[in-house]
């Protein structure tokens, strides 16, 4: 398998504190793999690490075989690289369409402010408004396309943050606890949700999440930390019964 990201003893301190010590994971290109470990741990900061939204004290960190740290964070989604949120990050005053519109604004000829507005350079490119309504109609969606997110069930939020991050044809999708918020019908077709965009469209995933049923049941490989250093790794039936995974997790020997 083809190494797409790889992480190579990223430390990354916050004054006295020290949020990651020297953390290493790899993720091999076509995989759904998931970062987990008790609160604390240091999930999220290795995802603001990657997305470059931390540096890291010291470390390396290549996606594609080349240095991530040397890429600037407006630069991501045309590396390939797009990311969703543990808070939805989403525009309020903004319609559904216009939203999944601005995950592509980065890679488009035309501004996103000059999509929106109708301006005559926006017209000419129709493309990215009917890529956008094609992204809706592959998350069953487009019933809402013109509707304001403010006040769409969370689950249908859930899904227009995912069409956002989609537009762009990432190589690497980046899922902050993905099933947080979301009932046990809503995790399920999320879970089928992700298979298929590996399947169907060969995208690489890594997730953060806590919900261990929901990560076993869909991840290939799965990298445990806690106090923000490397616990243990492996495929879900390797760590199901690891007694390091449940100490960290109930804070008790097994």
């Amino acid at each position: 398998m083809t190494e797409l990201l790889t992480l190579d003893k990223v430390t990354v301190r916050f004054g006295g504190v020290t949020a990651l010590d020297a953390v290493s994971l790899t993720v091999h290109e076509g995989q759904i793999c998931a970062l987990i470990g008790p609160n604390g741990a240091g999930k999220t900061t290795a995802f603001n690490a990657i997305s470059r939204l931390v540096k890291p004290a010291s470390g390396r960190i290549t996606f594609g075989g080349g240095n991530l740290l040397s890429t600037h964070p407006a630069d991501l989604a045309g590396l390939g690289i797009a990311r969703t949120f543990q808070n939805l990050a989403l525009w309020p005053g903004m319609s559904v369409l216009e939203n999944v519109m601005v995950g592509r604004h980065a890679r488009g000829r035309v501004g996103f402010a000059a999509s929106v507005l109708g301006w005559p350079a926006a017209r000419e490119d129709r493309a990215l408004r009917a890529r956008a309504y094609a992204m809706l109609d592959y998350f069953e969606i487009t019933d809402v396309a013109h509707r304001e997110c403010t006040g769409l069930p969370y689950g249908t939020l859930k899904r227009v943050e995912l069409a956002r991050a989609l537009i762009s044809d990432p190589r690497l999708l980046l899922l902050d606890e993905p099933a947080g918020g979301l009932t046990h019908g809503d995790v399920r077709e999320l879970g089928e949700l992700l298979l298929r965009l590996r399947e169907e469209r060969g995208i690489t995933l890594l997730l953060v999440e806590h919900h261990m049923q929901f990560v076993m049941s869909i991840s290939d490989y799965v990298f445990a930390l806690d106090f923000g250093r490397n616990l243990v790794a492996g495929t879900p039936a390797e760590l199901r019964d690891s007694p390091e995974l449940v100490e960290a997790y109930l804070g008790t020997p097994v």
